[in-house]
């Protein structure tokens, strides 16, 4: 029952990801089809540098709420689940308080030093309240976590979506007739405006669902030796995204540069930047809404698992994560391979970001294996393991950024190569070092050959549906569409009777819907 509840935690999540993941593919190729790539490379040169002060604002406190919460509720001690809420949202209120202030200040160095292109200015300053409105909301969502109830993350989540897409499209369409900067200006304020509706709907939460204090009316640590807990885990996390952040900030100065050097002009630099970030890496994302939601509901549950020292529930939920990943990962990469060119066009107009995608593609699976082990990793709390393997799967990405974009043979596709041997490199680090602390091995013949020769055969399949509807004169959209359809159902039943998918996955997954509990 116990792995069923983190299966149903991640489930809730899956459920308002794939939700929000299908808003958000909608929002971005309405907003390629709006502004084009030139002010989604506009928008995108900003956001990562937005993302990497919401990071350090918030200082992997909200991660560490969800451990430590959960440690104690599973101790049964819910007032010192409590105070470590209390403590932390106090630090994440000055610390964020103290980041927007000094953003504002910073504003004009960011803008004569940092920005590839001074057009992104605006937009910039648009973005800078949603830091402490972030950072509050973020602190109530690690509480509900360690609770493992995913359902006020996954209804704040999908409003603040919904909001954000709407008011976005509205702002940029309405702006647009002053220039691409002003609409990249819109899309930004309704990042702000998604955001503030989340956390009203956050707090609306709280006051309603809150958790009563029934137990444990004594604290078992004192201040000291709370914000130690808090630390020791919100040092390491805060230093793995700030990396993270930190290289996608990196990324969005230095490609349009490099591909600047290579011969493109400033503009044609900022399209094709634009065309990766905005197309090919959001298709290859997609499937990260089941990690994430892995991710995300591994931590408390892994967390609560050490703490009773539970050692077979730690295994188990390490086991169904990885297999869940592998199961989703692999044929979405084939998919990827042959469909880019597709999926890039009939979707976003663009089938030129195709090459970026198919390179991407191959690197796939590995994306998807890294963010769940960092996950299972953070919650035995060994955040400190994925920090120094970012570390260098970084200076292999901005290292090949730097020599492989500049090549005029490769341009854009010199990035995407980069970008994907850095997926690589940190995913088999992660499960070298996960293998080495728990003993986990990933199991080869379950969890890569039998969804690796599935996906073969999915392959054929729809490579025979492509030939043969193209000979009768379909449309690309039917042709996209039908591939996609068909391919899942082959690819569904080859694991059934391959046993990819045996009893004990169907047996696991009847549980998770007849658990009504979250």
């Amino acid at each position: 029952m116990a792995n069923s509840s983190f299966l149903k935690g991640a489930m809730v999540l899956l459920a308002a990801g794939l939700i929000n993941r299908l808003v958000g593919f909608l929002y971005q190729i309405g907003m390629m089809r709006l502004i084009g790539p030139e002010g989604v490379g506009l928008f995108n040169m900003v956001f990562p540098v937005y993302i990497m002060v919401l990071v350090l604002a918030t200082a992997g406190i909200p991660l560490a709420i969800s451990k430590l919460v959960a440690e104690e509720v599973a101790k049964k001690n819910l007032s010192g689940a409590y105070r470590i809420f209390k403590i932390s949202f106090l630090l994440l209120a000055g610390s964020s308080i103290f980041f927007t202030t000094l953003l504002l200040v910073g504003a004009p160095f960011f803008k004569n030093h940092i920005f590839a292109n001074p057009k992104v200015y605006n937009c910039f300053l648009c973005l800078i309240p949603g830091v402490l409105i972030v950072s509050i909301s973020s602190a109530f969502r690690g509480f509900f976590q360690g609770l493992q109830q995913m359902g006020p993350t996954a209804v704040t989540q999908t409003i603040e979506q919904l909001v954000r897409v709407c008011i976005g499209l509205f702002f940029a369409s309405l702006m647009l007739p002053r220039g691409i900067e002003y609409a990249a200006v819109g899309l930004s304020l309704g990042v702000v405006v998604g955001e503030l509706t989340g956390l009203i709907f956050m707090l609306s939460i709280y006051s309603r669902h809150r958790p009563r204090l029934m137990f444990g009316n004594s604290v078992s640590f004192g201040l000291k030796d709370m914000l130690t807990r808090i630390f020791n885990l919100a040092i390491p996390v805060t230093l793995t995204r700030f990396v993270a952040t930190a290289l996608m900030s990196v990324q969005a100065v230095m490609i349009p540069q490099r591909l600047y050097v290579s011969g493109l002009s400033l503009s044609q630099a900022t399209k094709e930047y634009g065309q990766l970030v905005g197309i090919a890496e959001s298709l290859l994302f997609i499937p990260g809404v089941v990690t994430i939601a892995l991710a995300t509901a591994l931590v408390p549950a892994m967390s609560d698992a050490v703490a009773l020292k539970n050692l077979s529930l730690v295994r188990i939920r390490i086991i169904d994560a990885v297999r869940i990943v592998m199961q989703v990962g692999v044929p979405a990469a084939v998919f990827f391979l042959i469909l880019a060119d597709e999926l890039c066009g009939v979707l976003f107009g663009y089938p030129m970001a195709g090459a970026s995608l198919k390179i991407l593609a191959l690197s796939g699976p590995f994306l998807y294996l890294q963010q769940a082990i960092t996950g299972i990793l953070q919650g035995i709390g060994r955040a400190d393991i994925p920090f120094k393997n970012l570390l260098l799967s970084s200076t292999v990405s901005i290292t090949g950024i730097y020599f492989l974009t500049a090549i005029p043979e490769l341009c854009i596709k010199g990035s995407a190569i980069a970008i994907g041997t850095s997926f690589i490199i940190m995913a088999v680090l992660n499960t070298l070092s996960l293998q080495r602390i728990t003993g986990f091995s990933i199991g080869l013949r379950d969890n890569v050959i039998k969804p690796v020769t599935c996906s073969m055969g999915m392959y054929a399949v729809i490579n025979y549906v492509k030939v043969f509807l193209n000979t009768c004169g379909m449309s690309e959209g039917f042709i996209l569409f039908a591939s996609l359809f068909l391919g899942s159902g082959v690819y569904m039943v080859l694991m059934l009777i391959s046993g990819g998918i045996n009893n004990q996955d169907k047996e696991k997954f009847k549980k998770i819907f007849r658990f009504k509990n979250l």
